[in-house]
């Protein structure tokens, strides 16, 4: 499992929304509260993507090592502003590799996007999803992950015009069905909307008339934040939150 956010506003720097708040990504990283049995800490990586001003692509930092001894992420988080930022810290699943390519948040141009959660039976359970991409985008996955695998789905159906609630929907429910027991809370933003699924895993949102922010675990005890049900998509902006459930293809469970 993984502990991840995604906020819009006004802009900040990264280390105010993932290092200082009292219950951010640097401390779900040590001590998070709801992994719901996927394991205790989450330090097999972690990365941070953003938008700069004037900048046609999202820019992203990510790391192997616990976000709590990298402090040349510490520095640049201090110093770096954005109105819209994803961020993850990672606990690998069993036999997957801890790599720097591993970590989310996945990307390209000015989508980014991170996974919490798990596939069983991985391999097997997604060959046939596998099977549709194109084969030059199996042999360049990110990495051998889950994570990575998710995001070359979503992102195939991106590149095809696909709306994005509808891709992250589709993905979800599909590998759901070959992967019972499959926790897939997928997070997505292009920089102006974000938008999240609920399978099995916790997410909460806090959204009000300038900011939007959508995570793993609420980052601090304050009011506003909104539990999203169970197997439910979340489409997300300052001023605007709205989600329906995902219905589940037959099988999945």
């Amino acid at each position: 499992m993984c502990r991840h956010l995604a906020y819009l506003g006004p802009p900040t720097t990264l280390s105010a929304l993932v290092l200082e708040p009292s219950h951010g990504l640097l401390h779900q990283s040590y001590a998070p509260a709801d992994m719901r049995g996927g394991g205790t800490i989450n330090a097999d990586g972690f990365g941070a993507g953003w938008y700069a001003p004037g900048g046609p692509d999202a820019v992203r930092y990510r790391s192997a090592v616990p976000i709590w001894s990298d402090t040349a992420f510490a520095a640049l988080a201090g110093s770096t502003r954005s109105g819209a930022v994803l961020a993850a810290v990672r606990s690998a699943t069993v036999g997957m590799p801890v790599t720097t390519t591993a970590a989310a948040p996945f990307g390209e141009g000015r989508w980014l996007f991170s996974h919490n959660g798990l596939v069983p039976g991985w391999p097997e359970s997604v060959a046939g999803p596998a099977a549709e991409l194109p084969v030059t985008d199996l042999l360049t996955l990110d990495a051998p992950t889950d994570a990575a695998l998710l995001w070359a789905l979503v992102r195939h159906r991106l590149r095809a015009g696909a709306d994005p609630a509808a891709a992250l929907a589709e993905v979800v429910t599909t590998v759901a069905a070959g992967a019972p027991g499959a926790r897939l809370n997928l997070l997505l933003t292009d920089g102006a909307t974000i938008w999240a699924t609920a399978w099995s895993h916790a997410l909460s949102v806090r959204v009000d008339a300038a900011t939007a922010l959508v995570v793993s675990e609420p980052t601090d005890a304050g009011p506003g934040w909104t539990s999203v049900p169970d197997r439910h998509l979340v489409v997300a902006r300052p001023g605007h939150c709205s989600t329906r459930h995902l219905t589940p293809i037959p099988g999945a469970t």
